[in-house]
C-alpha cells in the first residue's frame, strides 16, 4: 500500500465506498504483472488528488465475494465509486493521462 491509499477488503468495503468523496478502488493481485505496472500510477493519483477522492486497493485473491458481486473478470480493474455506486470502470493497464481523462468530470478536475 502507498502512504495515501487505504486497504479495502470485505469487512470495510461498503463503508469505504460510501464516502463523502468519490472513491477509486484498485482491484489487484500479487501475481498480476499489469497490476504492478499500474500501482505507481494509482499511488500518484492518491497523492495528487487526495483532496478530491479517496484511493483504495483491494486484493482480488483475498476478497472473492466482492470480485463476484461487481462482475470483475480481469485485473487490474479500477472502479470509481460515487455515493457507493460505480460510475467509472477501467480494466487493464492504462496510462495516467487516459485514466485521469475518465475520472476528471467525476472528481471535479479539468483534464
Amino acid at each position: 500500500m502507498g502512504k495515501l491509499t487505504v486497504e479495502v477488503n470485505e469487512a470495510n468495503f461498503n463503508e469505504t465506498v460510501n464516502s463523502s468523496k468519490p472513491v477509486l478502488v484498485d482491484f489487484w493481485a500479487e501475481w498480476c504483472a499489469p497490476c504492478k505496472m499500474i500501482a505507481p500510477i494509482v499511488d500518484e493519483l492518491a497523492q495528487e488528488y487526495s483532496d478530491k477522492m479517496v484511493v483504495g486497493k483491494l486484493d482480488a485473491d483475498a476478497n472473492q465475494t466482492i470480485i463476484r458481486q461487481l462482475g470483475i473478470m480481469g485485473i487490474p480493474t479500477l472502479i470509481l465509486f460515487k455515493d457507493g455506486k460505480p460510475v467509472v470502470r477501467i480494466t487493464g493497464y492504462q496510462q495516467k493521462a487516459k485514466i485521469l481523462k475518465q475520472l476528471a468530470s467525476h472528481i471535479g478536475i479539468d483534464n
